[in-house]
């Protein structure tokens, strides 16, 4: 008989990340001289108290900052050109409270580099039926004004996220705090820096890209450092930093008897803080969000870094092993987008298959880097060969994935364009694995196992992903229409002759689509 895990408490909000700087979003109301001062007024009034009730809203994670009513194409003009220079505004919210001439916003929005959503409400939830008359009718057209706004939205091909409701139901806060997290996941990655420590895993083609487009695309740059740089750093961190780093272990993990300080081989756990002091350090004084490392290249380094890395990605760093930059930078984005979210993000890997008939399972793990932010209980601190690297045994934590919903996503290059794959999975429970050394998960995935290992496939995913329990589908879908990149979505809808089909449309519409833009 096998034993289940048991799931235990659930998982605490994320922590904030690392070098994440502070952002806001603006808050937009367009409307026009033709109703007099006095419905402007009213107009400017309503727009405050929407705008402060999205501020006081716990669903959205952004500072709201209302603008006012903009009336003028030279205000629309002005407005834009601040948004882009402004190094705190993420993004805006844009609202036609009455008619706003969309002709008017041409010059401002086809110059705007932040992103934007477009929230479809009105002041009031519901209409004074008895006093109801063409006063109202004139003041509250913001049914009128915003399909006036989408027409040019989509005449200037602009991407953007459209909410629909009143501005007070917690659904629509909910739908815009979600585009939110991918506007400041967006915003983090402008100007980033991440750090690759040696080149990819050799002849492997997914974990490569072309790092000069990815720079145009998403903002951040990639570039690499030599080990011997990290080794240095690490070979200068001092005895009282190692012995502060080997309390907070004992403090917060179940450290294996072997690695206390009385252990046999407490000098693995030692060797592993400082690599963990040097490592963070290195990341620390160069502003880095993210790294990436790669055990065929450790030069300089008695072990590859395990719980240095699980523990500086529980602190938002993004990561990828054997190289892989893109998903470093993609676990970060995802780091970002669930900051104070139950659940967890980590650097992931599929890893090999459960196949017993009705009961298809993918384990997920990873040689050591998964990060512990999804661990179900108090993660263990072993240390273990690796098999791979021809260095010292590396110290690693080791535990179970909480169970629940999850999306598993990967960032590909193909080439003319980058493509997000997700794919919605569920985390279960599973038998015992006490002879397995690394940290892990198993789930299965949706529509089934069949279908969604096709699909992944078809669509060029990768075996390296960013998998989290804290975001959904809505989440990346976000982040992937700001970011300006194809969505390949497998979940509980999709069916594999469609979904190829419409990869295969993918294709023609990357081609087409600039000449779309004129």
């Amino acid at each position: 008989m096998t034993t289940l895990i048991p799931q235990t408490e659930p998982a605490p909000q994320t922590a904030r990340p690392a070098n994440l700087a502070p952002a806001e979003v603006w808050f937009v109301c367009g409307s026009q001289h033709l109703y007099g001062p006095e419905a402007l007024e009213q107009v400017a009034e309503h727009a405050r108290v929407i705008g402060q009730a999205l501020r006081d809203s716990p669903l959205i994670p952004l500072d709201i900052v209302t603008k006012g009513v903009l009336t003028t194409p030279e205000d629309i003009r002005r407005l834009c050109r601040e948004a882009d220079s402004d190094p705190r505004c993420a993004g805006l919210i844009l609202w036609m409270h009455t008619f706003s001439p969309s002709k008017m916003w041409i010059g401002g929005l086809s110059t705007l580099k932040k992103p934007f959503a477009h929230l479809h409400t009105q002041f009031d939830r519901e209409l004074p039926w008895a006093t109801l008359d063409m006063d109202y009718m004139n003041l509250n057209q913001s049914a009128h004004g915003d399909r006036e706004a989408g027409f040019l939205h989509t005449r200037l091909r602009l991407e953007r996220k459209v909410v629909v409701g009143h501005w007070s139901d917690p659904e629509v806060q909910a739908r815009l705090g979600t585009w939110a997290r991918a506007a400041w996941a967006w915003h983090d990655l402008q100007g980033a820096n991440f750090a690759r420590f040696g080149d990819n895993m050799r002849d492997v083609a997914v974990t490569e890209g072309d790092k000069v487009s990815a720079e145009m695309r998403f903002g951040f740059a990639v570039n690499a450092f030599p080990v011997g740089d990290l080794a240095a750093r690490v070979n200068a961190v001092t005895e009282a930093q190692i012995d502060a780093l080997i309390d907070t272990y004992l403090r917060e993990y179940a450290v294996t008897p072997e690695l206390q300080p009385d252990g046999a081989q407490h000098a693995s756990l030692r060797d592993a803080a400082r690599i963990e002091a040097g490592l963070r350090g290195f990341l620390e004084d160069g502003g880095f969000k993210g790294f990436t490392d790669n055990f065929q290249d450790l030069h300089g380094l008695k072990q590859l870094p395990g719980i240095a890395t699980q523990r500086l990605m529980a602190e938002g760093y993004g990561f990828g092993g054997e190289g892989d930059w893109k998903t470093a930078a993609l676990v970060r984005a995802m780091k970002v987008m669930a900051y104070g979210l139950p659940g967890g993000t980590s650097f992931m890997e599929d890893y090999t298959y459960h196949l017993e008939p009705g009961n298809h399972q993918v384990l997920g793990a990873h040689m050591l880097e998964v990060c512990p932010t999804i661990a179900a209980g108090t993660p263990r601190v072993e240390v273990h060969p690796l098999g791979i690297g021809g260095k010292e045994d590396p110290v690693r934590l080791v535990f179970d994935a909480q169970h629940g919903p999850a999306v598993n996503a990967s960032l590909v290059d193909l080439g003319n364009r980058f493509r997000l794959i997700v794919n919605e999975v569920t985390a279960m429970p599973h038998p015992d694995l006490p002879k397995l050394p690394v940290a892990r998960a198993v789930w299965e995935t949706k529509p089934d196992f069949k279908t969604a290992s096709a699909a992944w496939i078809h669509a060029g995913g990768a075996h390296h992903t960013g998998y989290s329990s804290a975001l959904t589908t809505e989440h990346l879908e976000d982040f992937a229409v700001i970011a300006g990149v194809e969505l390949a979505v497998i979940d509980s809808g999709t069916i594999l002759r469609d979904f190829r089909q419409n990869l295969r449309l993918s294709d023609l519409y990357y081609v087409l689509a600039q000449g779309l833009r004129a």
